[in-house]
């Protein structure tokens, strides 16, 4: 029960949708009045400042269209306040957790996520998730709201993966950044360690991504797109080791767990992707000393072998594309380079 509740809301907060919190029909006696006021008098505890902030970013609906704070409602009209978060009934507590800020302004920052750190509380990880810790930086702006389980949250990587995520710091950042990545005009590659040589130097991957038939817990490539949603990744060959390969991948979507499952798809899974297989002896030999050589690499790189390495997109206030790009962290530049001295070895 606990992992199908947990799984509608990866669902829900994947695709970047928003997601209606209050719903009314205007009466058929109702005169035209000012949305602000017809919603202060039906939300509780809302002020007209912060409902017309909510119509300002988008988030007031007439028959699902969105409209500024003097709209007029009229009778029988369908008016509903969305946000760009599912609710939840999850208290955020603000922790002073330290952050790695690659970059901050009044409007938003950017931020390299450590690996083994959770994006946000969920079934099981209630504290000490990315999300408290933005909840502690963010506490003391209007944008905060402990009921809000994604203060300031667009987007998100996995647990185990590190890299780079741009957070809003303003409800008006908030809702450009997200619909950059809902229409896909965001810019994302990242670095993995992967099983295998592809053929190719560079290819793209499409298939439908869902949840496994089998599985729930696995993500699945659905060739003929019965099941899924669209998916798309770019890669390219940055090096040849051998029995593994480093890639950099580039996503034209953001679907969950893309790039293992799209590598995976074509035979490369991720190196020591628990998940998905990676963290078996996929290629090479049958050799003990190749055996212990591996599994001495798993151990310098206890998780899959997945960087976010670059992120751009357009500054919500500027309007100016700007890009960021990060460092590939010690884990894997260590179990790449225990790869470069086995190949080095071996060729001599």
């Amino acid at each position: 029960m606990v992992e199908n509740k947990q799984e509608e809301i990866d669902e829900l907060e994947e695709n970047n949708e928003l997601y209606e919190h209050h719903r009314f029909v205007a009466d058929a006696g109702q005169s035209p009045l000012r949305i602000d006021k017809f919603l202060v008098n039906r939300i509780e505890n809302a002020s007209r400042n912060k409902i017309q902030e909510a119509a300002s970013s988008g988030g007031i609906r007439v028959n699902d269209n969105p409209v500024k704070a003097n709209y007029k409602v009229k009778p029988g009209e369908i008016v509903t306040v969305v946000m760009s978060y599912p609710p939840r009934e999850i208290e955020i507590i603000p922790q002073d957790i330290p952050l790695d800020i690659v970059y901050e302004d009044d409007h938003l920052m950017v931020i390299n996520k450590k690996p083994g750190m959770v994006v946000h509380p969920g079934y099981g990880n209630y504290s000490g998730t990315l999300v408290n810790a933005l909840a502690w930086h963010l506490k003391d702006l209007p944008l905060f709201n402990s009921e809000d389980p994604r203060p300031g949250l667009v987007h998100r990587i996995d647990k185990d993966t590190s890299g780079l995520l741009v957070i809003a710091k303003t409800e008006q950042a908030k809702n450009h950044l997200a619909r950059q990545f809902f229409d896909k005009t965001s810019t994302r590659s990242y670095v993995a360690l992967v099983w295998g040589q592809p053929k190719e130097d560079e290819g793209r991957i499409e298939g439908h991504i869902g949840r496994s038939l089998k599985d729930r817990k696995q993500m699945h490539v659905f060739p003929e797109g019965d099941f899924g949603k669209p998916a798309a990744t770019n890669y390219t060959v940055l090096e040849r080791l051998g029995y593994v390969s480093l890639v950099q991948c580039r996503l034209e979507t953001g679907r969950t767990h893309q790039i293992r499952v799209h590598m995976k798809y074509i035979g490369h899974t991720l190196f020591n992707d628990e998940r998905y297989g990676g963290n078996n002896i996929l290629k090479g030999t049958t050799f003990t000393k190749y055996k212990q050589f591996v599994q001495n690499c798993f151990k310098i790189l206890p998780r899959q072998a997945l960087h976010a390495k670059t992120l751009g997109f357009v500054h919500p206030w500027t309007n100016e594309y700007v890009s960021f790009d990060s460092e590939i962290p010690d884990d894997m530049v260590q179990g790449i380079e225990k790869w470069r001295g086995y190949i080095s070895e071996r060729d001599e």
